[in-house]
């Protein structure tokens, strides 16, 4: 069994976020990045369908030669190898394109990520993935067995769980409850020195969108007190400058 599980180069969750060429571009100045949490979940049920010589993972990466610590720390958790598609990974689409065109390539038996990346929280490559390929695409699932001919996953849905059975390749993203996150040991963290990271050039593509600008939220206010005996005062503000009734 082959495995390929995609990992996105994302800013610590502490990150404090601001922008440059006149809020055109993420300011990368100071910040500290790390695998992607949600495809750090589906790294590490990759790594335990594939435990006992069952299989082999392989990491893809889209993304700068600044990512390779990321890629590294993917290796460290368990992963056999990794490719960075040497490009920045510019929208959803374009990413998807890339690792559909390797995946092609290499005969994969099913291709896991996380279900959105916690920078652009978009949920798009997954299914963008499923449709190059042609191949089923399972968003967002909690759980995924398989015996070796057929994977039965579990998604929850409005009211309840759904249960998938596919047979043959497919593609699902994975969310909180597929696995607990590894923390790489010594022993991993040595070895990833030495394991393959293939470098190989993006595949050309249309570019369908661009980013023209990027927005932080407004501040919040200032809090005003009420006193208790004046609830009309109470309402009066809910009513005209919160808006809530």
């Amino acid at each position: 069994m082959k495995i390929l599980v995609c990992i996105s180069n994302v800013p610590d969750t502490t990150t404090k976020i601001t922008f440059t060429n006149d809020n055109t571009q993420f300011n990368t100045a100071g910040v500290q990045f790390i695998v992607n949490p949600y495809d750090e979940i589906a790294l590490s049920r990759a790594i335990e369908l594939c435990e006992g010589g069952k299989g082999t993972v392989t990491v893809i990466n889209v993304g700068e030669s600044s990512t390779e610590p990321t890629i590294r720390k993917a290796l460290a958790i368990g992963a056999d190898d990794a490719v960075r598609i040497d490009a920045s990974p510019r929208d959803a689409y374009f990413t998807a394109f890339q690792i559909a065109e390797y995946a092609k390539a290499n005969d994969f038996d099913m291709i896991l990520c996380g279900r959105e990346s916690i920078d652009y929280n978009g949920s798009q490559v997954a299914a963008m993935i499923g449709e190059f390929l042609a191949i089923p695409s399972i968003s967002i699932i909690k759980k995924l067995d398989f015996d070796g001919t057929t994977a039965k996953l579990e998604r929850e849905i409005e009211g309840g769980k759904e249960v998938v059975s596919v047979t043959g390749k497919f593609v699902a993203s994975c969310a909180e409850g597929t696995a607990e996150a590894k923390i790489p040991n010594m022993r991993g963290i040595m070895s990833a020195r030495t394991k393959p990271l293939q470098v190989i050039e993006a595949k050309p593509i249309e570019m369908l969108g661009e980013i023209t600008k990027f927005e932080t939220p407004a501040p919040r206010g200032s809090v005003k007190l009420i006193d208790s005996a004046t609830a009309e005062q109470l309402i009066n503000l809910l009513h005209t400058e919160a808006k809530v009734i």
